[in-house]
This record gives structure tokens, C-alpha cells and sequence, in this order.
């Protein structure tokens, strides 16, 4: 069978998965690889190799509308100095490696590589319940392990903890609310997209 996915995309990714892991068990620690992009950079790399519509709609599903308001964020402070919705002030600390901040530039690449992958090899309208599935076992252990870091904010937003209501009337929110405000409409929105992207090419 003839391969959908160049070859040097599937090599390149994976060489930079080689640099960036150890780069940044180093500098964050093993509980950082429980951050939804970082173990979408892994279903990534395993959805290419194996050119699986599956894992790259599980990827996208939960990476394309958080990693598109990363960007947003980083060109608005790029541009205007002002964050417009918080999370990459990381990338200006001084404090941190340039070597760590370059790499983390994967964020933006995300979502065109995802795009371009589901482009080629199609959409799985399963995928959005798998990334349900793999936020109701991670957000768990994100609340009750190393709690300070507040990983995927399972204790609060923007990496502060919330007091508003009960740590655990938190978590079962956000357990319901993120598959139906984040992941539910990505699949809508992918869906549709690829039907539209179908059509075109049948005309």
C-alpha cells in the first residue's frame, strides 16, 4: 500500500520527540508528560507512523482548540505585549532555557500538521471520545499527584487553584464540562470540515 504521509514528516517528528522528551523531563519533570499536548505529541507520533485516522482524530479532537488559543495568546504578546488569554507568559521568563521556549514552539505546529494529517488520511468521529476517555484517567491523577502543578488545570484555570467551590465538585465539572464545550465542538467542527474537504475534491 502506497504511504498517505510523506516519510520525512514521520522521521522529522520523531527526531524531534527524541530531542524534546529527555529536554524536557529535565527541565519540568515526568508529571509534565501528563499534559494533554505533551501526550498528544506522542499519539502524533504513533498516528504517523501507523497513518491511523483514529489517533490523529483523538489528537486533534483535544489539542486543536487549546493549542489555536496558545497561538493566539503568543502572537498577541509577540505584537502587543499584552496576553489576551494567559498561559505562554512561560515563553518570556528569562529564568527558563531558550532551548526549552524554542521547543515548545511545537504548539504552534500542531494544529496545521493535525489538519494536514486528517486531509490525507480522513476524519474518525471516534477520536473525540477517546480523548473524553483519556481526560476522565488523567485529570484524576492530575488532582490528587503533585497537585501544586496543577497539570491540565485539574485544580484550577491559568495554573492558579480555584476556591470557589469544592476541590472535587471542580473536578467532576470539569470532567463533564470540557468533553462538552472542547472536545464535542472540535469534532463537529472536524467533521464538517472533512465533509466539505470530500466534497471538493468529488466536484
Amino acid at each position: 500500500m502506497r504511504a498517505r504521509l510523506p516519510l520525512w514528516l514521520k522521521i522529522g517528528w520523531t527526531l524531534w520527540l527524541i530531542v524534546w522528551a529527555p529536554l524536557y523531563w529535565r527541565q519540568f519533570g515526568l508529571q509534565n508528560f501528563l499534559f494533554f499536548c505533551d501526550l498528544g505529541n506522542v499519539l502524533i507520533g504513533i498516528g504517523l507512523w501507523l497513518e491511523s485516522p483514529l489517533i490523529l482524530s483523538w489528537a486533534a479532537s483535544g489539542l486543536l482548540m487549546f493549542q489555536m488559543i496558545y497561538t493566539v495568546d503568543l502572537a498577541s504578546a509577540l505584537l502587543t505585549g499584552h496576553h489576551l488569554v494567559g498561559g505562554t507568559e512561560y515563553m518570556f521568563d528569562p529564568g527558563l532555557p531558550l532551548t526549552i521556549r524554542l521547543l515548545s514552539l511545537f504548539h504552534i505546529v500542531t494544529p496545521p500538521l493535525l489538519l494536514y494529517a486528517i486531509w490525507r488520511l480522513g476524519y474518525d468521529p471516534r477520536g473525540w471520545k477517546l480523548q473524553t476517555l483519556m481526560a476522565w484517567i488523567v485529570v484524576p491523577i492530575n488532582y490528587f499527584w503533585r497537585p501544586e502543578q496543577d497539570v491540565n488545570w485539574a485544580r484550577g484555570l491559568f495554573f492558579h487553584e480555584q476556591h470557589a467551590m469544592p476541590g472535587g465538585a471542580f473536578l467532576l465539572l470539569y470532567l463533564v464540562a470540557v468533553p462538552l464545550l472542547v472536545y464535542l465542538p472540535t469534532h463537529l467542527f472536524l467533521a464538517r470540515l472533512t465533509q466539505r474537504w470530500q466534497t471538493q475534491v468529488r466536484e
